[in-house]
């Protein structure tokens, strides 16, 4: 029963975000959401597509203030491909990871900034702690959003919940954080559950340098002022996010201010995070905005375009980096 559960729980939290997509949708109406849309214009969504490149390779930057061996340009196109996998392909974020896993270790010239070839092992421990140090900056996004929605009319359905979600995570967060400096065993099993969902190869390659693994992620540790300024960089990433919903209100004609925009966003992203198992946050991502747009009387027709904008530019980039991925993997499968 167990087994077939696991099996069927990609399909029913996929299902379950296409009908409340549809349901939203529907409710609100297409036509209102078409006109809204409408406003935009082409200008203004290139214009938002060029902010949100801007913003994605500010997270390559992020990545290499954290990891110093491995060259900027392979962490940012592995960065723009996890993603691209984790908004264009039916994946929960965990794909979107694997992939980037992949991303960052394709290839015959994937070398770090010493010349020496990536392994495995350093391309999962690079991508652990650039996560983990997104996941830092996010704490502190979202902790900043729940202080703009202090004082806001009907905002204590939002601050308690995720007031509660702030504690749960940083705990799991100091407890990840814990096991990649102290305990071996319990991140090695991590990169080894990895591996299995990706590769043979990877499995016995992980297999065999577990140690180097764990020596690996511990060097990255021992650096704390990078670690430092690699969560402060994700955190100027997350108040991009919320300047580009602030953009995104301005184009549809809504009237908000910054900081209504970053409440906004932070309590959004904080919703995503609760939903990450459903591929894409679709319906979740949609419900979040809706729910925090009421807050700040934004009606639902813009709110869900907020929704639709974010995912046309997601597509956008992310479809052209997806097909630049195959073709090179493709390329390095023909030399082979």
């Amino acid at each position: 029963m167990a087994a077939l559960l696991k099996k069927l729980l990609p399909f029913i939290l996929s299902l379950t975000g296409v009908v409340l997509f549809c349901f939203l949708t529907l409710r609100t109406g297409i036509h209102p959401i078409l006109v809204s849309l409408a406003k935009i214009g082409l200008d203004g969504f290139i214009l938002l597509i060029v902010c949100q490149l801007a913003v994605n390779i500010l997270l390559g930057v992020a990545w290499k203030s954290s990891i110093a061996d491995i060259s900027f340009l392979r962490l940012t196109f592995s960065r723009f491909v996890r993603d691209a996998a984790a908004a264009c392909l039916p994946f929960s974020q965990l794909g979107g990871m694997l992939i980037g896993i992949r991303a960052t270790t394709a290839g015959n010239a994937r070398h770090t900034t010493n010349g020496q070839p990536i392994s495995w092992t350093e391309g999962i421990a690079a991508n652990i702690v650039d996560i983990t140090t997104e996941v830092l900056g996010q704490l502190a996004f979202i902790i900043i959003a729940l202080l703009c929605l202090v004082g806001q009319a009907d905002a204590g359905r939002f601050i308690w919940p995720l007031t509660i979600g702030i504690v749960l995570l940083s705990i799991g967060m100091a407890g990840f954080i814990w096991t990649q400096q102290r305990s071996g065993n319990a991140l090695q099993a991590l990169a080894r559950f990895l591996a299995r969902h990706i590769s043979a190869d990877w499995h016995d390659a992980l297999a065999d340098n577990s140690e180097n693994f764990q020596v690996y992620i511990e060097s990255l540790w021992d650096q704390p002022v990078r670690i430092g300024l690699g969560a402060g960089l994700h955190l100027l990433c997350w108040f991009g996010s919320a300047l580009l919903t602030w953009l995104s209100l301005i184009l549809l004609g809504a009237h908000c201010s910054f900081f209504n925009a970053l409440a906004i966003e932070g309590a959004v992203c904080g919703i995503m995070s609760a939903g990450f198992l459903v591929p894409g946050a679709l319906g979740v991502q949609e419900a979040g905005y809706v729910a925090l747009g009421q807050l700040f009387g934004i009606s639902a027709d813009i709110s869900i375009s907020i929704s639709l904008l974010r995912r046309g530019r997601d597509i956008v980039i992310g479809i052209p980096v997806l097909l630049l991925w195959q073709v090179y993997e493709f390329r390095q499968l023909r030399r082979s």
